[in-house]
């Protein structure tokens, strides 16, 4: 085998799962789209009103100063609501698998 053959099937055996990676999290990410996540605004006692007790609650970091505000997670499994003071501020998916591209799952 020529060098060029043996370095082009490294290249494709290499791209491979990072292909599959991205159409995993190009096709959870269009599917999410029409998921009912928290609305930015919600407040805290809103969203566990509509969805429930979240399985985790992470306690708020920041918060020095009014340039940083704290910042809080919920972790709710298939989802993570983030909060500043006592607002949402953005809610996304979590990551299906290890080689899925996008948030991390919340660890305790």
């Amino acid at each position: 085998m020529k060098s060029s053959e043996l370095l082009l099937a490294c290249v494709i055996a290499l791209a491979a799962p990072l292909a599959h990676a991205d159409t995993l999290l190009i096709d959870r990410a269009a599917a999410g789209k029409g998921m009912n996540l928290p609305q930015r605004g919600l407040s805290m006692a809103q969203v566990q009103s509509r969805f429930g007790t979240p399985g985790q609650k992470l306690g708020a970091v920041g918060g020095g100063s009014q340039h940083t505000p704290p910042i809080s997670r919920w972790n709710y499994g298939t989802f993570t609501v983030y909060f500043e003071n006592d607002h949402v501020v953005d809610a996304v998916l979590t990551k299906a698998g290890p080689d899925e591209i996008g948030p991390a799952p919340a660890r305790p």
